[in-house]
Protein backbone atom coordinates (compact mmCIF):
# COMPACT_ATOMS: atom_id res chain seq x y z
CA UNK A 1 0.00 0.00 0.00
CA UNK A 2 2.69 2.60 0.78
CA UNK A 3 4.02 2.13 -3.23
CA UNK A 4 0.60 3.59 -3.96
CA UNK A 5 -0.10 6.35 -1.83
CA UNK A 6 3.63 7.78 -2.53
CA UNK A 7 2.82 8.77 -6.20
CA UNK A 8 -0.62 10.33 -5.11
CA UNK A 9 1.71 12.22 -2.59
CA UNK A 10 3.89 13.55 -4.90
CA UNK A 11 1.28 14.53 -7.76
CA UNK A 12 -0.83 16.33 -4.74
CA UNK A 13 2.42 18.44 -3.70
CA UNK A 14 3.11 19.32 -7.37
CA UNK A 15 0.05 20.45 -8.24
CA UNK A 16 -0.24 22.50 -5.03
CA UNK A 17 3.55 24.31 -5.33
CA UNK A 18 2.00 24.82 -9.57
CA UNK A 19 -0.88 26.61 -8.32
CA UNK A 20 0.55 28.34 -5.93
CA UNK A 21 3.31 30.04 -8.39
CA UNK A 22 0.27 29.90 -10.71
CA UNK A 23 -1.42 32.33 -8.02
CA UNK A 24 1.57 34.48 -7.69
CA UNK A 25 2.40 35.39 -10.96
CA UNK A 26 -0.52 36.43 -12.43
CA UNK A 27 -0.70 39.72 -10.78
CA UNK A 28 3.31 39.69 -11.85
CA UNK A 29 2.09 38.95 -15.73
CA UNK A 30 -1.21 41.58 -14.60
CA UNK A 31 0.98 44.34 -13.92
CA UNK A 32 3.74 43.94 -15.65
CA UNK A 33 2.14 45.68 -18.88
CA UNK A 34 1.24 48.99 -17.18
CA UNK A 35 3.75 50.94 -18.53
CA UNK A 36 5.66 53.32 -16.50
CA UNK A 37 3.67 52.28 -13.55
CA UNK A 38 6.26 50.61 -11.65
CA UNK A 39 9.92 53.58 -11.86
CA UNK A 40 10.61 53.21 -15.80
CA UNK A 41 10.26 55.92 -17.54
CA UNK A 42 7.43 56.71 -20.00
CA UNK A 43 8.31 58.11 -23.34
CA UNK A 44 4.29 60.03 -23.20
CA UNK A 45 6.20 62.21 -20.13
CA UNK A 46 5.24 61.85 -16.20
CA UNK A 47 3.15 62.93 -13.97
CA UNK A 48 3.01 67.02 -13.48
CA UNK A 49 2.64 69.84 -10.46
CA UNK A 50 -0.69 70.97 -10.25
CA UNK A 51 1.09 74.46 -9.67
CA UNK A 52 2.81 74.22 -13.08
CA UNK A 53 -0.39 73.28 -15.29
CA UNK A 54 -0.87 75.89 -17.82
CA UNK A 55 -3.57 74.74 -18.86
CA UNK A 56 -7.09 72.88 -17.77
CA UNK A 57 -8.51 70.36 -20.70
CA UNK A 58 -12.19 69.55 -19.45
CA UNK A 59 -12.88 66.08 -20.85
CA UNK A 60 -16.07 63.91 -20.55
CA UNK A 61 -16.42 60.45 -21.11
CA UNK A 62 -19.94 58.94 -21.85
CA UNK A 63 -21.31 56.72 -23.98
CA UNK A 64 -23.76 57.52 -26.61
CA UNK A 65 -27.68 56.86 -27.44
CA UNK A 66 -26.30 54.85 -31.16
CA UNK A 67 -24.24 52.38 -29.10
CA UNK A 68 -20.43 54.65 -29.26
CA UNK A 69 -18.90 55.30 -26.27
CA UNK A 70 -16.51 58.70 -26.71
CA UNK A 71 -14.30 61.23 -25.17
CA UNK A 72 -15.32 64.76 -26.03
CA UNK A 73 -13.30 66.59 -26.86
CA UNK A 74 -11.21 63.16 -27.84
CA UNK A 75 -8.22 64.99 -29.59
CA UNK A 76 -5.61 67.45 -27.85
CA UNK A 77 -3.15 69.59 -29.49
CA UNK A 78 -0.04 70.65 -26.19
CA UNK A 79 3.37 71.62 -26.60
CA UNK A 80 6.58 69.66 -25.40
CA UNK A 81 7.44 70.84 -21.90
CA UNK A 82 3.80 71.64 -21.25
CA UNK A 83 1.62 70.80 -18.10
CA UNK A 84 -1.87 69.58 -18.84
CA UNK A 85 -4.21 69.62 -15.92
CA UNK A 86 -6.99 66.91 -17.35
CA UNK A 87 -10.20 67.46 -15.15
CA UNK A 88 -12.15 64.30 -16.17
CA UNK A 89 -15.56 63.55 -15.38
CA UNK A 90 -17.73 60.37 -16.39
CA UNK A 91 -20.96 61.68 -17.41
CA UNK A 92 -22.01 57.98 -18.54
CA UNK A 93 -23.84 55.34 -17.14
CA UNK A 94 -20.69 52.48 -16.85
CA UNK A 95 -17.39 52.27 -15.11
CA UNK A 96 -14.47 54.43 -17.71
CA UNK A 97 -11.07 55.06 -17.88
CA UNK A 98 -8.75 57.45 -19.17
CA UNK A 99 -5.47 55.82 -19.81
CA UNK A 100 -2.99 58.54 -21.58
CA UNK A 101 0.05 56.33 -23.15
CA UNK A 102 2.12 55.26 -26.54
CA UNK A 103 0.04 53.63 -28.86
CA UNK A 104 1.89 50.31 -28.77
CA UNK A 105 1.91 50.48 -24.13
CA UNK A 106 -2.12 51.51 -25.06
CA UNK A 107 -2.60 48.26 -27.36
CA UNK A 108 -0.60 46.01 -24.52
CA UNK A 109 -2.73 46.99 -21.54
CA UNK A 110 -5.89 46.44 -23.78
CA UNK A 111 -4.76 43.19 -23.43
CA UNK A 112 -4.44 42.38 -20.31
CA UNK A 113 -7.30 44.62 -19.70
CA UNK A 114 -9.28 41.82 -21.37
CA UNK A 115 -7.93 38.77 -19.53
CA UNK A 116 -8.29 40.57 -16.30
CA UNK A 117 -11.12 42.77 -16.55
CA UNK A 118 -11.36 43.57 -12.74
CA UNK A 119 -7.54 44.51 -12.59
CA UNK A 120 -6.99 47.82 -10.20
CA UNK A 121 -4.72 50.09 -11.42
CA UNK A 122 -2.51 52.75 -9.60
CA UNK A 123 -0.53 54.33 -12.44
CA UNK A 124 0.00 58.39 -12.82
CA UNK A 125 -1.57 58.38 -16.45
CA UNK A 126 -4.52 56.40 -16.23
CA UNK A 127 -7.97 57.27 -13.78
CA UNK A 128 -10.95 54.89 -13.57
CA UNK A 129 -14.34 56.61 -12.73
CA UNK A 130 -17.76 55.14 -11.81
CA UNK A 131 -20.67 57.05 -13.27
CA UNK A 132 -21.41 59.96 -12.10
CA UNK A 133 -17.30 60.68 -11.10
CA UNK A 134 -14.83 63.08 -11.36
CA UNK A 135 -11.26 63.26 -11.38
CA UNK A 136 -7.31 64.69 -12.62
CA UNK A 137 -4.90 63.72 -14.21
CA UNK A 138 -1.80 66.50 -14.16
CA UNK A 139 0.89 65.80 -16.72
CA UNK A 140 3.95 67.08 -18.47
CA UNK A 141 5.08 66.25 -21.76
CA UNK A 142 8.35 65.69 -21.92
CA UNK A 143 8.74 64.46 -25.64
CA UNK A 144 7.20 65.28 -28.76
CA UNK A 145 4.51 62.67 -31.22
CA UNK A 146 1.41 61.85 -31.20
CA UNK A 147 -0.03 59.61 -28.41
CA UNK A 148 -3.63 57.92 -27.40
CA UNK A 149 -5.77 58.53 -24.85
CA UNK A 150 -8.02 55.29 -24.35
CA UNK A 151 -10.85 53.74 -22.06
CA UNK A 152 -9.41 50.32 -21.34
CA UNK A 153 -12.31 48.77 -19.81
CA UNK A 154 -13.21 45.51 -21.98
CA UNK A 155 -15.01 46.53 -25.53
CA UNK A 156 -14.84 50.52 -24.92
CA UNK A 157 -11.98 51.00 -27.24
CA UNK A 158 -13.50 49.03 -29.61
CA UNK A 159 -17.12 51.05 -29.42
CA UNK A 160 -14.68 54.41 -30.05
CA UNK A 161 -13.52 55.69 -26.68
CA UNK A 162 -10.10 56.63 -28.09
CA UNK A 163 -8.45 59.57 -29.11
CA UNK A 164 -5.22 61.47 -29.80
CA UNK A 165 -2.64 63.98 -28.16
CA UNK A 166 -0.13 65.46 -30.41
CA UNK A 167 2.49 67.29 -28.83
CA UNK A 168 4.30 69.78 -30.62
CA UNK A 169 8.12 71.07 -30.35
CA UNK A 170 8.71 73.82 -28.79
Amino acid sequence: MPMFNQPKDHTMKALIFGLLVAAHASPALAAGSHAGGHGEAMVVGEPGKKAQATQTIQVTMKETDDGKMIFTPSTFNVSKGQTIRFAIKNAGELDHEFVLDQEDKIMEHKAVMEKFPDMEHDDPNAIRLAAGESGEIVWKFTNDGTFKIACLVPGHYDAGMHGDVTVAKK
